[in-house]
């Protein structure tokens, strides 16, 4: 605690009422925050009870942003009020500043060391809020600099020194899509006791209720045709991009993790650090999204199903990012040289038909469309795309808000200004992502780095494991979009190139420097090219029933997942088998 000073975290208010938690930048701005995702309309309010030191005048300071000010757009859309016991600040929130900032609200009198602190949206487009401080002290100003605000967000919180010890297990799987889930249940199955680590609320990443992408790519196939079978058993019935939430079983992927008694789940959990003896992780440190509390994971082995390669990155994994050239592969379909581009994050919406009128407001700070420019659609799936020529990690927030512009700016002008606007008058904006689904960004390299010539020329290797079925399915700018919208396209196209059933090597699914790390899902060792066909979530699920397996073996031989490949390959094999 700070003497006279109160810290309210927004994940920690007990009723967020209609606002969200959103922790997809953690790492960049330093905590999750509460969003107030209403597409439009106002969200009901987020409430909270907080003690006071003592009753007296306290000045506000709210950590917000105006998130449309770094394009310069006219008018701040995420305006929202902070009451205390029902009373507003002067200060509307989230007008101010296009970086993260402490945004000042005045003072208040506060009669009781109890009050009721509430976060009352006014537009239900996207305000957000990190932190709220109360300070008896006039003449205090929370700090700005992101290491010296992580010491005073501790501090203030009265959060331990040292993290929580959640205990020792035989595996610490990180991330909970489909390739993490698969992971966990293989590891559990085949008797190792798991920790399983997630950082959203709901399991199934891509595949969740929270980004609404359906599961791609074909399981069951020889050389292991048994491969798959967890994948079939968590997998939702239903095919689909942008459907309604019930579409992705969210209840089902849950469920089957929390009947295995080997599991022990840890959801809302993001990995900010990790610990280290030599080249080999001893713990993975991982930071709670409401609350900021550390918990310590120990384990002799590690899996990065993160997508993002963040436990590899954090601990020292060698890695790339972007497309490497021709000049250094020779694959056909690469760039000359090497660049930066990667695919890019989808934000997927969807309208529905309504029995009369709906309205729409005007987004004067929204990406700005005309007749020729505008899409003329109902909804919007996997070619809403953002961020090829963005940085997907450090610049996510960005590309994120981007495509929430690009959908809001659409969409009020097909509502308001479009000549057969008639057309779109009884549909309503039913759902927006605001979790983006990203395709790429790091890839950790293991002993072997797929490319595409292993594939179409059927290279084969000896540790052969995992089928990819999928085209070699690469992403561009779309090219009127690019020329309606130069360096700002959020169409995309797909490029496929038709593979034959293609088994990958064992060598790509664990870090050829980290010697106690496994990684599965789209942050395997392959080049850009090759993850254009690996990268779909029935592959990737694949993937993690065979590293279950692998770390079985690890455990069983006192040996590290390179030591399976050079002296327990037939084991691993037999096991694929079963």
């Amino acid at each position: 605690m700070i003497k006279g000073i109160v810290f309210v975290q927004s994940g920690t208010f007990k009723d967020y009422g209609g606002w969200m938690l959103d922790q997809q930048f953690m790492d960049q701005m330093g905590s999750s925050y509460l969003i107030a995702h209403g597409l439009g309309k106002p969200v009901a309010d987020a409430n909270t009870n907080v003690s006071f030191p003592a009753a007296g005048k306290y000045k506000v300071w709210a950590r917000t942003k105006d998130w449309v000010a770094q394009w310069k757009a006219p008018g701040a859309p995420g305006k929202f009020q902070i009451l205390v016991d029902g009373n507003p600040l002067e200060a509307v929130f989230g007008t101010k500043g296009a970086d993260w900032h402490w945004q000042e609200g005045g003072s208040v009198e506060i009669k009781n060391k109890n009050a009721k602190i509430s976060l009352h949206d006014l537009t239900g487009f996207d305000g957000r809020c990190d932190a709220i401080v109360f300070s008896s002290d006039a003449k205090f100003a929370p700090p700005e600099k992101a290491d010296e605000l992580a010491v005073f967000r501790k501090k203030a919180q009265d959060l331990p020194d040292n993290p929580e010890d959640a205990g020792t297990y035989d595996l610490v799987v990180v991330g909970g899509g489909i390739a993490g889930e698969c992971a966990a249940i293989s590891g559990a199955r085949s008797g190792l006791k798991v920790a399983f680590v997630h950082d959203h609320p709901v399991l199934g990443g891509n595949n969740s209720s929270e980004v609404r992408v359906h599961l791609g790519g074909k399981i069951n196939l020889p050389p292991y045709p048994s491969l798959g079978n967890i994948v079939k058993e968590i997998g939702p019935l239903k095919q689909g991009n942008a459907q309604p939430a019930e579409t992705y079983e969210d209840e089902k992927k849950l469920k089957v993790v929390e009947k295995e008694k080997n599991i022990r789940l840890f959801l809302n959990i993001h990995a900010t650090g990790v610990e280290k003896e030599g080249n080999k992780i001893t713990a993975v440190i991982g930071k709670d999204i409401r609350s900021g509390r550390e918990i310590k994971f120990k384990a002799p082995l590690f899996v990065d199903c993160t997508g993002d390669g963040c436990v590899g990155f954090l601990a020292g994994a060698e890695f790339r990012m972007g497309r490497e050239g021709r000049n250094e592969t020779g694959e056909s379909i690469a760039p000359d040289k090497g660049d930066k581009m990667t695919m890019g994050s989808s934000v997927q919406w969807y309208s529905e038909k309504r029995e009369k009128t709906v309205s729409f407001p005007e987004c004067p700070w929204a990406v700005q469309f005309n007749e020729d420019t505008a899409q003329k659609v109902e909804m919007g799936e996997w070619d809403w795309e953002t961020g090829m020529n963005r940085h997907q990690i450090d610049e996510f927030e960005f590309v994120r808000d981007y495509g929430l512009r690009v959908v809001y700016g659409n969409w009020s002008f097909l509502k308001n200004k479009y000549s057969e606007r008639a057309k779109f008058a009884d549909n309503d904006l039913s759902w927006v992502a605001y979790v983006a689904g990203k395709r790429e960004s790091r890839r950790l390299l293991g002993d072997v780095i797929l490319c595409q010539q292993d594939i179409e020329g059927a290279k084969s290797f000896p540790d052969a494991c995992v089928v990819t079925t999928w085209t070699i399915d690469l992403h561009y700018p779309e090219a009127k979009n690019s020329k309606d919208f130069p360096g700002q396209e959020f169409r995309s196209i797909a490029k496929h190139v038709k593979i034959t059933p293609y088994p990958i090597p064992y060598r790509t699914l664990y870090s050829r420097n980290i010697e106690n790390l496994f990684m599965a899902g789209r942050n395997i060792s392959v080049t850009h090219v090759a993850l254009g066909t690996v990268r779909v979530m029935r592959t990737t699920g694949m993937m993690g029933e065979v590293i279950g397996m692998a770390a079985a073996l690890c455990k069983k031989n006192r040996t590290s997942p390179r030591g399976v490949y050079e002296k327990h390959l037939e084991e691993l094999k037999g096991m694929m088998s079963k």
